[in-house]
């Protein structure tokens, strides 16, 4: 795991953020506690390739609202630990967002889920449809499909997959051009999204998330893919907002009808132009629209925190 010592002074100034460590087994999962110390709070899970810097200036937003925002990096991923013996499938990723959120001692979650923080989020919410508040919903799935585009298929090739991902950086690096379609990003966060990534050690989250990706009845996570999306329903009553990037290569419109038609009182919006990141392409469009929709539950709407106040974050003991 990187250690708050460990972020480059070039990272700290993007993502001005003391990251917080949580052991599960014998692995660490990091992840960013902004905001008062509420039993109320916002979940804000990232997807593959990216980690909680996705959710940088939202964190920023809700934190000086003083909403409670908790974002961690998935293991594999971010600052989080990547080891090689641990079971990358969609069901221990639901656990671990389980546990964070018992260990926080959370009574209420709110979520934002983007990418493969859907299928983990919405995983948890079903399950836990008493604790679930609002969700917001990112160009992401929680349900079986049967689409892949041709450049995700080639990297499930056996062998070859794992040297074009893990070897080759040939998932993490090209994302950093194909998530965006408005505009290219900037040198310094193109490198904030690959600092991560560095190495074929380092990779190995983002090859497991590619390959726990369930296209057959076969794949040990599809029953668990197919349940969630069964499951949906018990969340109906949710307040929901779809915010979508209409150019995004993978999680297409077909995406954004299906979840359309599957919460028909949802509030939904299409961006046509915005990329897979749509954060980063139309950052002025989603992050005060996500952030509005979260500030409208009665119990979010704390206000700034008084400069000098205490802060209410959880002890230090957990570092």
């Amino acid at each position: 795991m990187v250690t708050a010592a460990q972020i480059p002074g070039w990272l700290r100034a993007l993502y001005p953020f003391e990251p917080r460590s949580l052991a599960l087994g014998r692995v660490r999962l990091s992840y960013v506690d902004e905001g008062p110390r509420s039993a109320e709070a916002v979940i804000l899970l990232h997807g593959n390739p990216t980690w909680s810097f996705f959710y940088r200036e939202l964190i920023r937003r809700l934190s000086a609202a003083g909403i409670r925002a908790v974002a961690p990096d998935h293991i594999g991923m971010g600052l989080s630990d990547k080891p090689s013996g641990y079971p990358y499938r969609l069901e221990r990723r639901i656990a671990d967002v389980a546990a964070l959120i018992e260990h926080l001692g959370l009574a209420k979650v709110h979520l934002v889920v983007h990418d493969w923080g859907g299928a983990v989020g919405f995983g948890w919410a079903v399950h836990r449809p008493d604790l679930a508040g609002r969700i917001a919903v990112l160009n992401t799935a929680a349900f079986p499909s049967r689409w892949m585009p041709w450049r995700i298929a080639a990297c499930r090739a056996p062998l070859l997959g794992e040297w074009l991902m893990r070897g080759a950086n040939a998932f993490a690096g090209p994302a950093t051009w194909m998530a965006v379609r408005r505009r290219p990003l900037p040198a310094d966060i193109k490198r904030a999204y690959l600092f991560p990534y560095d190495s074929w050690g380092n990779r190995i989250g983002v090859a497991r998330f590619v390959q726990d990706i369930p296209m057959g009845p076969a794949h040990p996570s599809m029953a668990v893919l197919e349940e969630i999306g069964n499951s949906l329903p018990k969340l109906a009553d949710h307040p929901m907002l779809i915010t979508w990037g209409g150019a995004d290569f993978c999680f297409d419109r077909r995406f954004f009808e299906e979840w359309r038609r599957r919460f028909p009182n949802a509030q939904a919006r299409l961006i046509p132009n915005a990329g897979h990141y749509l954060m980063e392409d139309a950052p002025d469009e989603t992050i005060p629209e996500i952030e509005g929709f979260l500030k409208a539950e009665a119990g979010l709407r704390q206000g700034p925190a008084k400069p000098g106040a205490p802060s209410r974050r959880p002890p230090q003991a957990d570092l």
